[in-house]
């Protein structure tokens, strides 16, 4: 971990009141990362001391550290390696990891080293209105039956399967199957529009579709069967469009002539009397692709990020074990839904023999007498009926209970399973470190960060460091991150701003980007502004004195107002500290046009019902600004917005605007869920030239 002494600012809060203490681990020599401490010393003949000390130690001898990862995790292989990382290796092109070793994906998820009892719960599948609970032996059951439908479709080693399905017990189950067989597993989320569906799929050409008859969401059912026709009648390589009757009451009848022959029900398509017996795991090379994810896609197509089999395991074991003290048979919950790469995290707890909590709906509605009732409490609730352990949700998410100032152990909820809640999606605001802890109490509130093109994470919990008033705990094991100018100098220490690059390779960069192009992309999307270093896309700032990590937003949201660079998050945090029941939402944005001498700060905001926006509320915004920033950082321009446009994942979407506002012709696509609104921001754009 970077550490630095600064003389400029004692604290290391950069002027801001962060960095103070929250939380620490009572007893740190309990956790499984101390005893991974004391096993690396004891083997490697080292005298570590502390997280600081593994994490160097993990960083400067990458190839012992992840050996010691795979033996400690209990990866599960029928093959050793000959070696886990070539001497020298770059990390473009992606070196090999683990090279000469043969597994299976799935196989390590169904059958860890700690293995539960067969009939202990391996899921927890929870909506707004009922609750499934599948023992391992079952689970096993399932994957088995659903991988027979995939033989007889003649599903072989690189073949695509698709999900157009949500968060639930038959999602699952379907990844595991493909991924059993050597397939490769992608899903979308069933609220998604054909367009962006077929903006995707069409790039991959799956085999066997999986699709929803219809999903649930704040009471309401939806059904999806006419966009599954439509996705179903223009994927040619269909062998089959599986319906899943996921909400019985609805229609799951295909009326397509185009897919006759090839749509059938779920229970058709498991019941087959040549079934194995067994599970058939096929046994793969390590970088064996396993997903497939897609990046936004917000001005222009999705590009297609391929991950493999050891890079996502032996990470995610990495950090459910390590990071999050993950044990066997805990409760490990994501609000999350399958787009999103929080679900692959989340399903690879099974791995470390967690028990997943699965959860499709609103997390703002409970379940009373089989019902979907309003309940802001309904997630603490959840956590105390389900006893779970490790509670994952978004930072939006939490930020909206702490503006309802929702206090769940002062409204009769106990909270006392819980000892961790982790948050990621976008920025977790300093004010919301200080609200969890007064509504949740004790726990080990872990705001973390990575991405879908790491299926994982840079910025980590840690039960071995305290956590501190706004900034990420540590930077994850193995992972050498760092925070540069836009010149390449290294400012990690110095306490500047910068981008966040890793400078040497890590097992789980993406294996390729699908496609003829892919190699360039690839190579364009990382390599491109530092050749030869990871370059992640997000602007970041390290506090010297605890070496905890700030998110600053993304670099194409950067802000440089006289030379001085910031990132939007500041601003937002801002707001939600001191503006939270007047302001709903805002859009901070940079705009430098050909006849500009300087960037312009531009702030948007999207104004609660019934507030209004007016000059003295816009007076107050940039006082503050001045005050608890710099005079720098205050917009030069302050106006109502009536929309945020966001991508159909729900994060905002800086980068398009800033191009609208800087005069360049930007095509959206389908990714963005509220396309119309950017209108309004041409608009606007024209009306302030």
């Amino acid at each position: 971990m970077p550490h630095a002494n600064t003389d400029n600012d004692p604290n290391g809060t950069n002027g801001q009141g962060l960095g103070s203490e929250l939380w620490r681990h009572a007893a740190p020599e309990s956790t499984q990362i101390w005893k991974f401490l004391q096993t690396v010393n004891k083997d490697k003949g080292l005298q570590l001391r502390d997280y600081d000390d593994l994490y160097n130690w993990s960083i400067d001898q990458v190839s012992d550290f992840w050996d010691a990862v795979w033996k400690f995790t209990g990866i599960r292989a029928s093959a050793p390696y000959d070696e886990v990382l070539p001497k020298d290796a770059l990390m473009f092109p992606r070196p090999p990891f683990f090279d000469g070793a043969k597994l299976n994906f799935a196989e390590n998820l169904l059958f860890p080293p700690q293995a539960p009892s067969a009939d202990s719960p391996a899921i927890i599948a929870a909506t707004e209105t009922d609750r499934e609970t599948v023992t391992w032996a079952e689970l096993r059951e399932k994957v088995r039956l659903c991988q027979s439908g995939m033989l007889a479709n003649n599903v072989q080693p690189g073949d695509r399967i698709a999900g157009y399905v949500a968060n639930h017990t038959n999602a699952l189950v379907a990844m595991l199957a493909a991924t059993s067989l050597g397939a490769i597993w992608t899903a979308i989320s069933p609220d998604t529009g054909v367009t962006a569906v077929l903006d995707r799929l069409t790039q991959i050409e799956p085999v066997i579709l999986f699709a929803d008859n219809a999903s649930m969401y704040n009471g309401k059912t939806h059904p999806t069967m006419p966009k599954v026709q439509e996705i179903g009648s223009s994927l040619p390589s269909l062998r089959a469009l599986v319906v899943l009757p996921t909400i019985p009451s609805v229609s799951t009848q295909i009326n397509s002539s185009s897919l006759a022959g090839i749509a059938t029900s779920y229970d058709s398509f498991t019941k087959k009397d040549d079934a194995p017996q067994e599970i058939i795991f096929t046994q793969l090379p390590p970088d064996h692709p396993v997903y497939i994810l897609y990046s936004s896609g917000t001005t222009g197509a999705p590009k297609c990020i391929v991950h493999g089999a050891i890079g996502t395991l032996i990470q995610h074991k990495k950090e459910h074990i390590l990071h999050c003290d993950i044990l066997p048979g805990d409760r490990l919950f994501y609000f999350t839904t399958c787009t999103w790469m929080m679900w692959h995290w989340l399903v690879s707890g099974l791995a470390s023999g967690a028990t997943l909590v699965l959860y499709d709906g609103s997390p703002f509605r409970y379940v009373s007498e089989g019902k979907s009732i309003p309940d802001d409490l309904a997630m603490a609730r959840l956590i105390d009926e389900l006893s779970i352990t490790h509670f994952g949700t978004s930072a939006k998410y939490l930020s909206v209970l702490e503006q309802k100032s929702v206090m769940p152990r002062e409204q009769g909820v106990s909270l006392k399973t819980v000892r961790a809640i982790y948050s990621t999606g976008s920025p977790l605001a300093p004010s919301t470190f200080q609200y969890v802890y007064r509504a949740f109490g004790s726990v080990n509130l872990g705001s973390i960060t990575g991405g879908t093109d790491i299926i994982s994470l840079f910025g980590a919990p840690c039960p071995l460091t305290p956590v501190y008033t706004g900034e990420i705990q540590v930077l994850g094991l193995g992972m050498a991150i760092r925070a540069w100018d836009y010149l390449g100098a290294d400012v990690t220490s110095s306490g500047s701003a910068g981008d966040l690059v890793c400078t040497k390779p890590f097992p789980c960069q993406p294996v390729q980007f699908w496609g003829p192009t892919g190699e360039a992309k690839y190579q364009s999307s990382y390599f491109e502004t530092f050749p030869g270093v990871w370059h992640h896309g997000d602007f970041i700032r390290f506090n010297p004195k605890t070496g905890g990590l700030y998110m600053l937003g993304r670099s194409d949201g950067i802000l440089k107002p006289s030379g001085v660079r910031f990132g939007s998050a500041e601003i937002y945090n801002i707001l939600l500290k001191h503006f939270p029941e007047q302001v709903e939402d805002a859009l901070c944005i940079g705009r430098r046009r050909e006849t500009d001498d300087d960037e312009t700060v531009v702030l948007f905001l999207k104004m609660k019902e019934g507030e209004e926006f007016n000059t003295e509320l816009v007076k107050s915004i940039q006082k503050v600004i001045r005050s608890e920033l710099s005079a720098r950082h205050v917009p030069g321009i302050v106006d109502e917005t009536p929309e945020i446009p966001v991508t159909t994942n729900g994060k905002k979407i800086e980068a398009a605007v800033k191009q609208i506002l800087c005069g360049m012709n930007v095509k959206t696509s389908a990714s963005v869920a509220n396309a119309g609104c950017l209108d309004w921001y041409r608009e606007w754009s024209s009306a302030h030239n």
